[in-house]
């Protein structure tokens, strides 16, 4: 090769400082002139550096990928802790009510708002047009509850209150004096908001999200360019491109880290950290780790930038919903759960819920540990097998 070949700042060839073979080596790949080996860090240290400082820079002058690790899964948790920001506060649910007794005059006032209305029919035209979720008529021993089967979940919370009240009326009309009492209280602290609970979840999205993209994207991009093939024919040994597309990956998930949990701290959202908060760090490793090996499969299969986009998205996108990163699929099917455990987006959300969440120890870690490295192992091995220097 002889004069300047494009590429990444820092792995251009320059004319004139050829090896012994008459081959260019990038800039920093090899031992520069006059400075022995003895001096300084190694040549594959200098190599791996070189590498990563690349890819650094390429990443962040790159607005796309800026926007889409930290702008994009950050929206997310601003409008889901938002929206969720006073879900822990009782409103009560607005009904209709016809008729009057001890039932209606019984209805909890803090969780059943009660509209009076001069007929059922009235009331029922309001139900059908969406503006109540049910009516309650009550008229002498009769109590009726009719409901809009277009919030079931609401319907069924209202039928439970509306019987829980028609059975405390009932054993009041007996003279007897209750023999059982429920005691509920909440097994966390009172004080936790919703965001405890978020803030996991979209994390580890934006880690694998990012690490996966990153890693797909460089090796089809320098694929492409022939980047990679230089680098082969460089003195770089071949484990500093991976080495630099992992420091990357780690250095992006640390930042994406401080970001979304510096953010959720805000007064705005209130997340509280627990004591064993540091604890996520190995989870968060462990979990770059694993979605960079989904990103270089990806990239050692793709040939071009969209064919690796689509495919790390249908990996990854399918992965966030069916690992409880958006809603919990604890009522899921059972199949669909038993999915979601061979997941390790769901280990990942999980051990980040137990540390940063319920304050568990790192007990709490070896099982997603155990599965985010042993992920790591089988796909990236499978990535090696499969993976090409040169565009075929």
């Amino acid at each position: 090769m002889s004069g300047v070949e494009s590429g990444p700042p820092g792995l251009g060839v320059a004319a004139g400082r050829g090896d012994r073979s008459g081959r260019g080596d990038p800039p920093g790949l090899g031992v520069p002139a006059g400075r022995g080996a003895r001096s300084g860090p190694t040549p594959a240290l200098r190599q791996l550096l070189t590498l990563g400082q690349a890819m650094l820079r390429g990443f962040f002058r790159d607005r796309n990928a800026l926007f889409f690790t930290f702008l994009f899964p950050l929206m997310f948790l601003v409008i889901f802790g938002l929206i969720f920001r006073d879900s822990g506060q009782t409103r009560p649910t607005t009904i209709g009510v016809v008729g009057s007794g001890p039932v209606i005059s019984a209805l909890p006032a803090t969780v059943v708002k009660a509209t009076p209305y001069a007929s059922e029919e009235q009331a029922l035209t309001k139900v059908r047009a969406g503006d109540l979720p049910a009516v309650l008529i009550e008229q002498g021993d009769s109590v009726v509850l009719r409901f809009s089967a277009a919030d079931m979940v609401r319907a069924g919370i209202l039928q439970g209150i509306v019987a829980s009240v028609v059975d405390h009326a009932n054993l009041a009309a007996t003279g007897q004096l209750p023999r059982y009492r429920l005691v509920a209280t909440q097994v966390e602290a009172s004080n936790l908001e919703p965001i405890q609970f978020i803030t996991p979840g979209i994390l580890s999205w934006g880690v694998a999200t990012s690490a996966a993209f990153g890693a797909a994207l460089t090796l089809v991009s320098w694929r492409r360019k022939q980047i990679l093939r230089r680098v082969r024919l460089s003195p770089a040994p071949v484990w500093t491109v991976l080495g630099a597309r992992v420091g990357v990956s780690l250095v992006t998930a640390v930042v994406q880290a401080v970001v979304f949990v510096g953010v959720a701290l805000l007064p705005i959202f209130g997340l509280r950290l627990t004591g064993t908060w540091w604890l996520a760090l190995p989870l968060l490793i462990a979990g770059t780790l694993a979605f960079v090996s989904v990103g270089l499969l990806v990239g050692a299969v793709a040939k071009t930038d969209e064919a690796a986009s689509a495919m790390a998205n249908f990996i990854v996108l399918p992965m966030a919903f069916l690992s409880g990163t958006f809603f919990d699929i604890s009522q899921a099917p059972r199949w669909l759960q038993v999915v979601s455990e061979a997941l390790p987006l769901r280990h990942m959300n999980d051990g980040m819920i137990a540390v940063l969440v319920r304050g568990q120890g790192a007990s709490a870690l070896v099982t997603p540990l155990l599965v985010l490295v042993g992920f790591t192992v089988v796909v990236t091995a499978v990535a090696v097998r499969v993976f090409s220097w040169d565009e075929a």
